[in-house]
């Protein structure tokens, strides 16, 4: 990452990223492992692997905090970072949030926000990963240095959105909140124009 923001600001809550809620907390402390690397690593295929993302299994209900996120299983990708970062700061380790503008199909007719996090290792500093899930052409992995995300950004107009962020963008919680239904939610993702004006 270019950036490099004071990690200690990355391990509060907020009513988002919940991770004083008494599940987050539960299911923290079964990933602690013997080094924070692990930890992560732990958390991360926990969040990659057993959390579904809502368009590609197609069903709701549409999630945003953190402990919702783990009660029902499934969210779509700002959902899930926001859950990976909850139980990281939950076992006190920095952790942010990313978002990058990617094409939303192959002609690269429209485009969204997609959402990932930045954890703090002592190591390598600031280290993207991305919790989405995996599917066919997308192989997101935890292999620090390296950064292995979801996408890789090959349209002109695709691009990481500079900075690493305490709180979800406000564009992506109104999004979340405003559909209850996955495919709702699909037709109205955000696109990175709004995030600069906050909305």
């Amino acid at each position: 990452m270019t950036s490099s923001p004071n990690p200690s600001d990355f391990l509060s809550p907020c009513d988002v990223i919940d991770s004083r809620h008494p599940d987050i907390a539960a299911h923290a402390s079964m990933l602690i492992s013997r080094s924070p690397i692990e930890t992560v690593r732990k958390a991360f295929a926990f969040v990659r692997d057993e959390v579904r993302h809502s368009s590609d299994c197609k069903i709701g209900p549409v999630t945003y905090r953190a402990s919702d996120v783990l009660r029902e299983r499934v969210g779509y990708c700002y959902a899930k970072s926001h859950l990976l970062a909850a139980i990281l700061r939950a076992n006190n380790i920095p952790t942010g949030l990313c978002y990058q503008r990617i094409a939303m199909n192959a002609d690269a007719t429209s485009f969204c926000l997609h959402g990932l996090n930045a954890v703090f290792l002592p190591d390598c500093g600031w280290y993207r990963l991305d919790p989405r899930g995996n599917r066919d052409n997308i192989d997101a992995q935890f292999d620090p240095p390296n950064e292995k995300l979801a996408f890789t950004l090959t349209h002109p107009q695709e691009y990481d959105v500079p900075g690493i962020f305490v709180d979800p963008l406000p564009s992506v919680i109104q999004c979340l909140v405003a559909n209850d239904d996955w495919a709702d939610a699909y037709a109205n993702l955000p696109d990175a124009s709004c995030h600069l004006n906050g909305g």
